[in-house]
């Protein structure tokens, strides 16, 4: 694979990102996903993108472990895992058809921004349309297990459902965490197998886990950068911040 600068240079940037995003500011991940697609491709990127989130998780659990809030977890897995088979098939499909990728950008820009207007409405709805309800829980969570599979742009949609919360920052942090760290993992087999029955259109590559190998350690700046961040940013500016750039992500999904 040949590689120029400016696609070393925005892939420094989104590890630095994923970095920051792991232990500081979750917001600072979602434009990780972009960044790479522009970079490698849309296909190629995701699984470029897997092992450097998987890095990142290792420190963020190690640091907030915790504070996570497993019962927010344990209501959404289930959600979650029929979220991402759909992902899985989509995938699957995506290897066949050269312009679906696009579509998927498209759709889980759609999610995000719904999810945003359902945050920022959820005191006119009524409790049983904010994404902190039963209905909320189920489409957070088939929504995020889609998110993740076709592109790892389950952030936003998590950083929604969390917020929703109003969790204090380092709960949110562990929530989030143990949240990603498992689903990552999880997600790894299948790009596998998959890369294996599409050779020609591939996720993991060698080559791709030698791109993974080469910016550890700017991931690893990213993630003690986030960690001085974090206890210096206040509750609202941290809230802010995420729901901010949830939706300046979201935009950027919708119009490529």
């Amino acid at each position: 694979m040949q590689i120029d600068l400016w696609q070393w240079l925005l892939g420094g940037i989104a590890a630095l990102l994923v970095g920051i995003s792991k232990t500081g500011i979750p917001g600072a991940g979602i434009l990780v996903v972009p960044l790479l697609a522009a970079a490698f491709g849309g296909r190629q990127s995701v699984g470029i993108m897997l092992p450097m989130l998987i890095f990142g998780d290792i420190f963020a659990v190690a640091w907030y472990k915790r504070h996570a809030q497993w019962d927010k977890l344990i209501k959404l897995l289930p959600w979650v895992i029929i979220g991402m088979a759909a992902g899985g098939l989509a995938l699957w499909l995506m290897g066949k058809i050269e312009s679906s990728r696009d579509y998927m950008n498209i759709i889980i820009g759609i999610l995000v921004l719904i999810m945003l207007a359902l945050y920022f409405l959820q005191g006119r709805l009524g409790e049983q349309l904010t994404p902190t309800s039963k209905i909320g829980t189920a489409s957070t969570g088939i929504s995020a297990g889609f998110a993740t599979m076709v592109s790892n742009a389950a952030g936003p949609v998590m950083q929604i459902y969390m917020a929703a919360h109003k969790m204090p920052k380092k709960q949110f942090m562990g929530t989030i965490a143990w949240y990603f760290f498992i689903i990552n993992l999880s997600k790894l087999p299948v790009y596998v197998i998959l890369s294996i029955n599409n050779p020609k259109k591939p996720l993991i590559t060698w080559e791709s886990l030698k791109i993974n190998l080469i910016v550890i350690p700017i991931i690893l700046m990213g993630v003690f950068i986030g960690k001085w961040i974090l206890p210096r940013i206040s509750e609202k500016a941290f809230n802010n911040i995420v729901l901010i750039l949830a939706g300046l992500a979201a935009i950027k999904l919708i119009i490529g």
